[in-house]
């Protein structure tokens, strides 16, 4: 029998809201301690808000809103894995380096299909 984490023996509905406090507590860590966390929440705040007002249909401000908040998910688990790396040890390790470029590889690719995602609906309506 393998053991059990004291943190999946909640049931039911206490689990559930137990799971949105760890989610609370997820997004205060990554906010008081992760700059890159912070200016994309920005984007993402100034980005939805431009989404918003322009005169696109609702799919198109959803995609534009969506791939913003793609990068925040991307960056959230880019950033535990960084925690876990650092957890493990604080030595330079080309498997540690590895895992660490990897999510930041991960990032750049959901920026770019960010970016991509806004090009093609901003050139497609206004040119």
């Amino acid at each position: 029998m393998q053991p059990t984490s004291e943190f999946k023996s909640k049931p039911g509905l206490k689990r559930l809201f137990a799971a949105l406090r760890y989610s609370r507590d997820g997004f205060r860590s990554a906010w008081r301690h992760e700059a890159a966390f912070r200016q994309e929440v920005a984007l993402l705040v100034v980005g939805s808000s431009i989404a918003l007002a322009l005169r696109i249909s609702a799919f198109e401000k959803l995609m534009l809103i969506g791939v913003l908040v793609l990068i925040l998910i991307v960056e959230l688990i880019n950033s535990s894995i960084e925690a876990v790396v650092d957890r493990v040890s604080l030595e330079r390790h080309p498997l540690s380096k590895n895992a660490k470029d990897f999510g930041s590889a991960a990032v750049l690719l959901a920026c770019l299909l960010a970016a991509a995602a806004w090009g093609v609906v901003l050139v497609n309506r206004f040119y």
